[in-house]
């Protein structure tokens, strides 16, 4: 008979191989095959008991084996443990095998087809057709993020998986179903005939009678892609009354139904997934991979608010005799997002979800430097069932934002965006009354610590610096080294000098260029003033032309190093692939130098110590903290939260969760008296009621 020990094993062998999650769970830590982890239930990463032990064959086997097929494998490791004598393991390895072989054959077989590149890709063209090309595109852009990782050594493929981490989380079990649009771009090759920009009015896509026009041209070569207009006051005016009218049908919607037209909106952003991607990279700049997580984290928030019926129930109390007080939330009526160049998919998914699942009718005016993804979400929304007049969509640039402000109509404003712009819109908005939430510009820091995990630490630092060309609102842009971590800055110069800057449809690509030429040129301006002022500039981007595209707005990864707080580089928010790095002996003087800096979007440190961690944790001031996440944007079911000069209004109103439900909504209190005796009693009372 087994002893206590191997009783212990036993059962939590059976438990893991008896769950039939485990068919989509992999054996290793970074090994994805459907979202889920090793350590997601509890395992090591390294696997139980090393690399390559039985178990950890085990459990890869039983990702592959259908669920009735569980109760072999259980029976044979019950059998052993119990009773292992040779005869007895004879006997259960021949009835396990007999019951297995073929499955295991077939397992191999798919296993084999799966990683052949020749099965999973096909070649890219300018435009994907229906039927079969639909799922060889999604294949291969599910390729192409595999790829990424197929490196000489074992140190440079930990480095590239990790490097790469968030354009493989994306492939999960719902990539097969990425995108059945009939067709986007694949390529950078100039447009022949490029089409204007419409309004979305009323439900219907409406050519501009504008006057001017802002040309968008593609970031990567600078080839014009459309033309998109400053909206003129008819089509603003038309924008609010359609939006007015819908209002009262739209607030009388049963929750119930909002939940079904938004449950088909979120199916159709998951079919067009590719398509609004390969909008983004063609307008924004950012590689296709990093477009779809542009769309994921969009989605995200659009998901969790189909939950509506759940996260917005009243409250009711019977407060005295005969007496109830009851609470609820009410929409405002038409609400207005205005959205930056920088997520042109999840930004306005922040706000369409949000807004109409509460009841509101939005009004929205995308970035002008790349609107195509909220016109593509239009065209979901209407298909979905959005009635007419709930969701439009105006362009232009500070008129249209100018009328937003003003307008009585519009009861409060969504704004991402600069400091500049931001705090313009709140100060305008709140003077006319709006309820306004507007998240502005970032100094996201970074302290790392000698004891922190190295590997994992540089290749966190170097994909959020530079992911995105460093254009993200919590990108991480400052790193501070305390005491002897600043002597492994040549290895993070190193690790960003490998990373591939390209067009973003092109395979491989790890950041693609800059919005514009004026950003580049101030991105370099910056860097020039760095070195100015005393700072090393460890790995100059600056003059950066891919063989491919010498005329977009590429700058590749810059460090500076030897920073000091006064230093311009530091002070402002630069926007781009640039580290800004500073030196600090100790944790107390990391955690100083962070506060002081006027932002507080953001922070990251590194360590293996809880203490240290817990000590950052509580000191620091920033909306965001992340302990060994250096990109700690919160999901939908909590909020984004900036702090100090990162949000207006002292973050009062912050982006989705319930503070997002809560910006959206009005609350209403109704308290009822229904006394029996009033039915029948004639005579009044004079005398302060007290409900008690």
């Amino acid at each position: 008979m087994a002893n206590g020990n191997q009783y212990y094993w036993l059962y939590t062998i059976h438990k893991l191989i008896s769950r039939k999650d485990l068919l989509k769970t992999p054996a290793k830590l970074g090994e994805r095959r459907s979202g889920v982890k090793a350590v997601d239930l509890g395992l090591p990463p390294e696997g139980i008991g090393g690399e390559g032990t039985g178990v950890t064959i085990g459990l890869y086997i039983s990702s592959q084996v259908p669920p009735r097929h569980f109760s072999y494998i259980s029976f044979l490791l019950t059998y052993f443990f119990l009773f292992h004598s040779p005869w007895s393991f004879l006997a259960s390895s021949i009835f396990l095998i007999y019951r297995l072989l073929p499955l295991t054959i077939m397992a191999a077989r798919r296993s084999i087809a799966r990683t052949i590149p020749a099965l999973r890709s096909a070649p890219r063209t300018p435009v994907v057709a229906r039927a079969s090309a639909r799922s060889l595109t999604s294949s291969a852009s599910i390729a192409r993020v595999n790829s990424q990782a197929s490196v000489s050594t074992p140190a440079a493929m930990s480095a590239t998986r990790r490097l790469h981490a968030t354009a493989r989380q994306l492939v999960q079990a719902t990539t097969s179903a990425a995108s059945t649009a009939t067709e986007y771009p694949t390529d950078h090759k100039p447009i022949a005939n490029p089409i204007d920009t419409t309004n979305f009015l009323d439900n219907e896509f409406v050519t501009s009678k504008a006057t001017t026009w802002i040309d968008l041209h593609d970031p990567a070569t600078n080839n014009l892609v459309t033309r998109v207009p400053q909206s003129t006051d008819e089509e603003l005016q038309a924008a609010v009354k359609s939006a007015e009218k819908a209002f009262p049908a739209w607030k009388a919607t049963s929750i119930m139904a909002k939940q079904q037209i938004l449950f088909k909106f979120t199916n159709l952003i998951r079919e067009n997934w590719d398509r609004l991607a390969a909008s983004i990279t063609l307008e924004q700049g950012k590689t296709f991979a990093d477009a779809r997580g542009d769309v994921l984290r969009g989605l995200q928030v659009a998901e969790t608010a189909c939950g509506i019926t759940t996260q917005m129930p009243g409250e009711v109390l019977e407060v005295a005799k005969d007496m109830e007080t009851r609470s609820y939330r009410e929409p405002l009526g038409v609400v207005a997002a205005i959205c930056p160049f920088n997520f042109p998919a999840m930004i306005p998914l922040w706000c369409i979800p949000i807004a109409t699942v509460t009841g509101n009718c939005l009004v929205m005016k995308p970035s002008e430097r790349d609107p195509g993804a909220a016109m593509i979400l239009a065209e979901l929304a209407k298909e979905a069932g959005f009635p007419p007049g709930v969701i439009n969509i105006v362009h232009g640039s500070a008129r249209t934002v100018d009328f937003i402000l003003d307008e009585p109509a519009i009861k409060a404003i969504s704004f991402v965006g600069s400091n500049r712009a931001g705090e313009y819109i709140y100060t305008r908005g709140s003077a006319n009354g709006k309820r306004v939430q507007a998240n502005l510009g970032a100094k996201n820091h970074a302290a790392v610590l000698p004891d922190c995990n190295k590997n994992q630490s540089l290749n966190a630092i170097v994909g959020a610096a530079f992911g995105a060309a460093g254009q993200r609102c919590m990108a991480l842009s400052t790193a501070v080294m305390v005491g002897e971590t600043k002597e492994w800055l040549p290895e993070i110069a190193e690790r960003a000098k490998a990373l591939s800057v390209n067009g973003g449809f092109e395979e491989g690509a790890d950041l693609g260029p800059v919005i514009s030429p004026e950003s580049k040129k101030r991105i370099e301006d910056l860097i020039a003033s760095a070195e100015a002022e005393g700072a090393t500039i460890l790995l100059d981007g600056r003059n950066y032309k891919p063989a491919n595209y010498p005329n977009g707005n590429f700058v590749g990864p810059t460090i500076i190093t030897n920073v000091t707080p006064e230093m311009t580089c530091y002070k402002e928010e630069i926007f781009g692939p640039v580290l800004v790095c500073l030196n600090a002996e100790t944790l107390d003087d990391a955690i100083d130098i962070i506060n002081a800096n006027e932002y507080g979007n953001g922070a990251a440190v590194f360590t293996r110590s809880g203490s240290t961690a817990s000590k950052f944790q509580k000191e620091i001031e920033a909306g965001q903290l992340g302990i060994n996440v250096p990109i700690p944007v919160p999901l939908p079911m909590f909020s984004f939260t900036g702090n100090k000069k990162s949000i207006a209004g002292g973050g009062a109103n912050t982006f989705y969760g319930k503070p997002g439900l809560q910006f959206y909504t009005q609350q209403k209190t109704v308290t009822s008296l229904w006394k029996a005796e009033d039915a029948t009693s004639t005579k009044a009372s004079v005398v302060m009621p007290t409900h008690s």
